[in-house]
């Protein structure tokens, strides 16, 4: 409330003095020209010193000048405060989100190694525990990692260690791990098309990519997913397409969703929680190998529409740079 009340005030602010601003320049035109005509009809009365009309115009031209400066430099100042306060609530959310997502895990954790403490369970129970923890320390760790990459493709410290592949062979292949990892059945995924052309990838950053988006298909689909992948190669693009079932994208967020720590909110899915990084992280990843990604408006569901450059016909300086880098960070 506090928030809204301030941008409510600052918006409030700059009409008014914008308003004085306009106000002062047409009482000082109006002057002018009043001026103007009453200095006009004794002309014959007044020195020319008085009757200075180049003076008289220089002083308003510049007086305007000055009036539009000061104008956009209010403007300007607004326009980062307003980009400013967007950036702040941004933060907040992720901030919000990400402790969320730290939580859950940790309260797991702690809420296991408790009953471990204090009580006596059997053997076959404590593994369970033991694997249950296990999995949520990796999902602490993966969310932590994600943090971290993100930051390190921004500052263009991330320089993975790129090969040449066969595109049909390695997304055909970390599309399936994916469906097994996110325990979808295998009617669940559906690829069609080939893609016979060469691509240069590193293939963990790739599979961020493929993870990305089929978990951002399970968390916006509410009935039985459906995910469709149309590969097709041409002279000088790799395209792949992935669709999904879910509630689709508002045409004002097709460009929005990459942004970082924009999330979509929908009443038929309330409760999706995330950090906002998913779609930013694919975009990154995408980005860095020379490609783009976009997001297209259709009857149902969300699709997306990645372009990777074809391998010694596309971007051949920038390719052979990728395969010359080696990864110098960790994640």
């Amino acid at each position: 409330m506090n928030k809204k009340r301030f941008a409510f005030r600052s918006i409030l602010i700059f009409v008014i003095a914008q308003a004085a601003w306009f106000s002062l320049l047409g009482l000082w035109i109006y002057r002018y020209i009043s001026s103007h005509v009453i200095l006009s009809k004794v002309d014959d009365s007044l020195s020319a010193q008085i009757m200075s009309k180049g003076a008289n115009i220089f002083t308003l031209v510049f007086g305007c000048v000055l009036f539009i400066a000061v104008s956009m430099g209010m403007s300007l100042i607004f326009r980062n405060l307003t980009v400013q306060y967007k950036l702040t609530k941004l933060y907040d959310d992720f901030l919000a989100n990400v402790t969320h997502e730290l939580r859950t895990p940790l309260a797991s954790i702690q809420l296991h190694l408790e009953t471990l403490k204090g009580r006596n369970i059997p053997l076959p129970k404590q593994k369970k525990f033991i694997d249950i923890m296990l999995k949520d320390a990796n999902r602490l760790k993966r969310l932590i990692d994600s943090i971290l990459e993100i930051a390190g493709l921004e500052q263009k410290k991330a320089v993975y260690q790129c090969r040449v592949f066969n595109a049909d062979a390695v997304i055909k292949g970390l599309v399936e791990e994916a469906r097994i990892q996110f325990k979808l059945p295998e009617e669940a995924v559906h690829i069609e098309g080939h893609a016979d052309c060469e691509f240069v990838i590193n293939k963990d950053a790739f599979k961020i990519l493929i993870d990305n988006l089929i978990d951002n298909a399970v968390k916006y689909t509410k009935n039985q997913l459906r995910i469709r992948v149309v590969l097709k190669c041409t002279r000088k693009k790799l395209i792949i397409e992935f669709a999904d079932n879910g509630i689709g994208i508002a045409p004002k967020d097709l460009k929005k969703i990459f942004k970082k720590f924009h999330r979509i909110s929908h009443p038929d899915v309330p409760n999706v929680k995330g950090t906002g990084l998913g779609l930013y992280w694919a975009k990154e990843i995408v980005k860095y190998h020379g490609g783009k990604i976009r997001a297209v408006s259709q009857a149902n569901g969300a699709m997306f529409r990645i372009e990777l450059p074809v391998y010694y016909v596309s971007k051949k300086h920038y390719l052979n740079r990728l395969l010359k880098s080696k990864k110098r960070m960790k994640f």
